[in-house]
């Protein structure tokens, strides 16, 4: 009992010291901190949907978790040797076996279900996609090609691509990159994975070399990157702001150090940074860090 005391003891103040230390953090909306103990804040329709799926799944496993623990407990009180010397000789027991065949199927059917619709739109987009991206994962870099779509068309005759390589200490300064709050360390990036707020956008995903795995948590995406292979899937950022993710899938051991950054910006900055892109990346993004920091609105470009 004093082994066990201490023990939740112990979880309830490691629980508080993360707590307290989140609570010292200026947590940015849909990005990781220390001590996090649940998911991501959502920011797209999909994560809201995994995130209550997962809630949903919760009230199940817990249940469950709880009484067979209770059984077994149970079983190793009432039936130990010495309250039964004489062991019991039952073989079956009709009413048992009937029970414990269809509470699982019941409880598997009322989890299929949700987990089916999940899938579904994990897979179909509510509107035809309005911006594509194709992301290519290399050892161990991410690149970027934007596809032109008819918002962006008359920005841009050609597709603006890129590469994105993780954010090395010297190079802070110069970029205006060091804040080191907005732009974590192993996950901040030379250039980001730009688009749109409140844009049905299509990812697709590929690898020059060997497998990698395209997440971004606060999105939803989780995207296998496989070499000769395009796996494709969808995300509609729900707020303007910038969003980390990694390679999840080990691919060799430089891993740790896959970032992806993606900043969501208004439709109008987009639509500018796209011009300025096909052009000169290095301009563009300087020009959007500086509207962003500075808060004045963008002007579409053009006009």
């Amino acid at each position: 009992m004093r082994v066990t005391r201490s023990i939740f003891a112990a979880m309830a103040s490691l629980w508080a010291a993360g707590a307290a230390v989140a609570q010292e953090q200026s947590v940015l909306p849909g990005q990781p901190y220390d001590w996090q103990m649940g998911l991501q804040e959502p920011m797209s329709p999909i994560e809201y949907q995994i995130q209550w799926f997962s809630n949903y799944t919760l009230a199940f496993i817990i249940p469950i978790t709880i009484l067979v623990a209770a059984l077994l407990a149970w079983v190793i009180f009432r039936y130990r040797a010495g309250r039964n010397p004489v062991p019991s000789r039952t073989s079956h027991n009709t009413t048992i076996e009937v029970v414990w065949t269809l509470a699982p199927v019941i409880v598997l059917l009322f989890l299929a279900v949700p987990s089916f619709q999940l899938l579904t739109a994990q897979y179909n987009p509510p509107s035809e996609p309005e911006l594509t991206v194709k992301t290519t994962g290399y050892q161990w870099y991410w690149g970027y090609e934007y596809q032109p779509t008819e918002a962006s068309a008359e920005a841009a005759a050609e597709p603006v691509s890129f590469e994105s390589y993780p954010l090395l200490d010297d190079d802070r300064e110069a970029m205006g990159k060091a804040d080191r709050n907005a732009y974590p360390h192993l996950l901040a990036v030379d250039n980001e994975m730009v688009v749109p707020v409140d844009t049905v956008i299509r990812l697709i995903s590929t690898s020059a070399d060997v497998i990698h795995s395209f997440a971004l948590p606060s999105m939803g995406v989780k995207v296998d990157a496989v070499p000769g292979r395009l796996n494709e899937y969808w995300f509609e950022a729900l707020r303007e702001g910038m969003f980390y993710g990694q390679c999840s899938e080990l691919c060799g051991q430089s891993h740790y150090n896959m970032p992806i950054a993606v900043r969501v910006v208004s439709k109008e900055q987009f639509a500018e940074w796209y011009a300025a892109a096909s052009e000169s990346l290095e301009d563009a993004n300087a020009l959007l860090t500086a509207r962003i920091q500075s808060g004045d609105s963008v002007a579409v470009a053009g006009r």
